[in-house]
């Protein structure tokens, strides 16, 4: 098969990873790419929100299937325009990708349909959002409607904070036409997590849970950013939590969506917020997202032992009845090196070595996200920069081969979290106590 894949993070540099080694794949391109895709794809300078642009080079090159990685091309309705072309897209419509394109969208949906979320409401006007922000009281969450690069955000612990994050998105414009409208809703307490399944319109196939570190220094400090670190499995999410993850939020949605005239097919990827109750742990929907997620998509792509690519053909085809997927139980670790200054201004074009013995440690897998490479050097061209990735039989042994691999790096102007996995270390620590 000819495969493009269209993206240059390191979700995308972990799907081109495993796609290429499946025996269905012949040709395989990644558009725009970067300088670690290409050691396993062919890269196009097509930029991932260039839809006519990747339109036309997939029908020029009889492309089979097209892997759209990140959100903006998908709410760009790439995948419409691909399948309007005669070819097979993994991936929503626009009209489905509005789960994530829309946060408003998405409450909706889970109101009408019984999903488990955050009370909230949908304003256009300012006065009126800080209004009800003062009757619901700190902490409280404000969210751009729209697509605002992980960073549409703001948990007000203080009402003045809550008030200034609507003007910000309101009246200052900081989100451009994202921010036009807001969402503002009720603050839940909990542990996050995160959880993937795929989606054909009818069914959905569960795949598997992992976590996040959204918060850019050691000990979940300092600003949010896109994630600087994720493992794999997430031992918060127990099977148990799991069925109910499909039970009250995925199958609800997928159905809603299909009422809605909307099916919705690639990968729904729904951000959980764990929750006690008397009754026990609960799971509540934070948001959805119609991607895989990144850094999570690393660690998913070196556990799944089964082919990529039937799973994505099943995904498109509408038969994902018809499919199993096979994991590996060991855990595999994501820490995500960036460039100093991230998530604010970063430097950028610095020279990264050591790559190569990086790669070398057991188990490990370096992904890269923002690089370019330069003659036979590897620059670095973005915030978060490289995935090093890895997997032992054990979280902290995954954690030691991987900090092991980013050791060997140098970059002096990169930095990484060294807590990664902290939530699992805690957890596996005290099942050996308890034995």
């Amino acid at each position: 098969m000819k495969i493009l894949v269209v993206g240059s993070g390191g979700r995308e540099h972990a799907l081109c990873w495993a796609i290429s080694a499946s025996p269905l794949c012949g040709t395989l391109w990644c558009a725009p790419g970067n300088a670690g895709i290409r050691d396993v794809a062919s890269c196009v300078d097509i930029k991932a929100d260039d839809v006519d642009g990747l339109v036309a080079f997939a029908t020029s090159n009889a492309v089979d299937l097209v892997v759209v990685g990140p959100e903006q091309p998908l709410v760009l309705g790439l995948v419409d325009r691909l399948t309007a072309a005669g070819i097979k897209a993994f991936g929503p419509s626009q009209a489905a990708a509005a789960l994530e394109g829309s946060k408003g969208f998405m409450k909706d949906i889970c109101a009408k349909y019984g999903v488990p979320t955050a009370a909230y409401r949908r304003f256009t006007d300012a006065a009126a959002a800080k209004a009800y922000a003062t009757e619901q009281g700190a902490p409280i969450v404000v969210k751009a409607d729209g697509l605002a690069a992980g960073k549409g955000v703001v948990i007000a612990m203080t009402l003045e904070e809550a008030h200034a994050a609507i003007d910000d998105a309101m009246l200052h414009g900081r989100f451009g036409s994202a921010g036009a409208e807001v969402v503002v809703e009720e603050f839940m307490d909990g542990e996050e997590a995160s959880f993937f399944a795929l989606c054909d319109g009818t069914h959905a196939l569960p795949l598997v849970g992992a976590q996040d570190h959204k918060r850019v220094f050691d000990n979940d400090q300092g600003p949010n950013t896109g994630g600087m670190g994720a493992y794999s499995p997430a031992p918060v999410l127990t099977p148990e939590l799991q069925d109910r993850v499909m039970r009250e939020i995925v199958e609800p949605t997928v159905k809603g969506m299909a009422a809605e005239g909307k099916p919705f097919t690639g990968v729904l990827f729904a951000g959980l917020m764990i929750v006690a109750s008397p009754e026990g742990p609960k799971p509540r929907l934070i948001e959805f997202n119609a991607r895989f997620g990144d850094p999570e998509c690393q660690v998913l792509m070196r556990r799944l032992k089964s082919d990529i690519v039937p799973l994505l053909l099943a995904t498109c085809d509408g038969q994902l009845d018809h499919v199993d997927v096979r994991w590996y139980d060991d855990p595999a670790l994501c820490v995500v090196m960036a460039a100093q200054g991230y998530p604010g201004d970063y430097v950028k074009n610095t020279a990264i070595g050591g790559l190569e013995e990086a790669g070398k440690v057991d188990g490990v897998t370096v992904f890269h996200a923002g690089t370019k490479a330069d003659g036979d050097r590897v620059l670095a061209n973005g915030g978060r920069v490289l995935g090093v990735t890895a997997m032992g039989k054990t979280v902290a042994e995954a954690q030691a081969l991987a900090y092991q691999a980013v050791d060997r790096i140098r970059w002096p102007e990169g930095f990484c979290r060294r807590d990664i996995g902290w939530r699992a270390l805690e957890r596996e620590k005290a099942e050996r106590e308890k034995a």
